[in-house]
């Protein structure tokens, strides 16, 4: 892949290129208070005792935006009962799902309780899923995906749902048994990685820790001019048959631009970043990066794509430890 983004010493100093919407902190606290309005209780169900054994695997269903059933898996540590632990929120990349339990060991095994959230309406691409998305947008077309779904309006966006999901899983994982609710994290790859930015502005400070590696959906109004491959070209093609909705959509994307939310975190940061990386061009991940004021790390692969070294998830995992204990 070659380099076609902006130098080293501009990323440094690039900047989101959206201006904030007026009221946004109101807009999203009134969105997250009538989910938590409307949330019935969380039910965990325990998940294959014979084929996990000594470690605990519960199937979770919490309610999310608009009360609507999200799914997630929560896994412990083995041996870890009338234990506080640390948790960590784990968010999927695009197209996925919570996938199977077996894919998220890594986390019970080094010694943190995760949960994993399902995404909505995704999960037939790279590993299944179990929550559908009722579908609050208005009828109309589509690009195939879910990044133009009711993309006239931040009420009808399919990503105004998805991040109060994300903050619900927050707030599920804190009232978990054998939790400690001081000392949660938040982290995924990619849309993950997003919803881990947005998850950790929108919580009202409750995370401690937030992992964001090469994360999607950062400087919107940027990415999806400058993104060569999906899923941003689905707003680019979709934009270039309906002219018309320009305007409603740039403005929807103001309201879910994590470089504009990243401003409002207060965890410890770690980021990640592939300089080659077509799909998430890094100039829009340091836009993100370049917005937080607390204290920040980010890790950069000069040759990197959209993927992670596998080495970065053992320095994730000392962070972890150094910031949860």
């Amino acid at each position: 892949m070659p380099l076609f983004d902006l130098s080293e010493p501009e990323l440094a100093e690039h900047r989101v290129t959206a201006t904030e919407p007026d009221g946004l902190d109101a807009w999203w606290a009134g969105r997250i208070e009538r989910a938590r309005a409307a949330a019935q209780p969380t039910t965990l169900v325990r998940h294959e005792e014979l084929a996990y054994g000594p470690t605990p695997v519960w199937d979770v269903e919490f309610s999310g935006d608009g009360g609507d059933r999200i799914r997630a898996w929560h896994l412990r540590p083995a041996g870890t009962e009338g234990q506080r632990l640390p948790v960590v929120v784990r968010y999927i990349g695009y197209g996925g799902g919570r996938g199977l339990p077996l894919e998220h060991t890594l986390w019970a095994a080094a010694g943190f309780a995760v949960l994993v959230m399902d995404t909505r309406g995704q999960g037939a691409r790279w590993t299944v899923g179990a929550t559908g998305d009722p579908g609050r947008s208005p009828a109309g077309p589509e690009v195939p995906g879910v990044m133009t779904r009711g993309i006239a309006d931040p009420e009808t966006y399919y990503y105004s749902r998805l991040f109060v999901d994300a903050v619900r899983a927050v707030d599920v994982a804190s009232e978990l048994d054998g939790v400690d609710p001081d000392r949660i994290a938040v982290g995924g790859a990619s849309q993950g990685g997003g919803l881990a930015i947005a998850a950790a502005a929108l919580a009202g400070g409750r995370v401690r820790v937030c992992h964001a590696d090469i994360p999607f959906l950062c400087d919107l109004h940027r990415a999806i001019r400058i993104g060569p491959k999906s899923p941003y070209t689905e707003v680019a093609d979709f934009l270039a048959q309906h002219v018309d909705m320009v305007p409603a959509a740039l403005e929807t994307l103001r309201h879910v631009d994590c470089a504009l939310l990243a401003r409002r975190i207060t965890a410890t940061t770690l980021f990640s970043v592939g300089l080659m990386d077509m799909i998430c061009p890094p100039s829009t991940v340091f836009a993100a990066y370049n917005e937080i004021r607390a204290p920040k790390e980010i890790a950069v692969s000069p040759f990197g794509v959209h993927e992670t070294p596998r080495g970065h998830i053992e320095r994730q995992l000392r962070h972890l430890r150094e910031h949860l204990g």
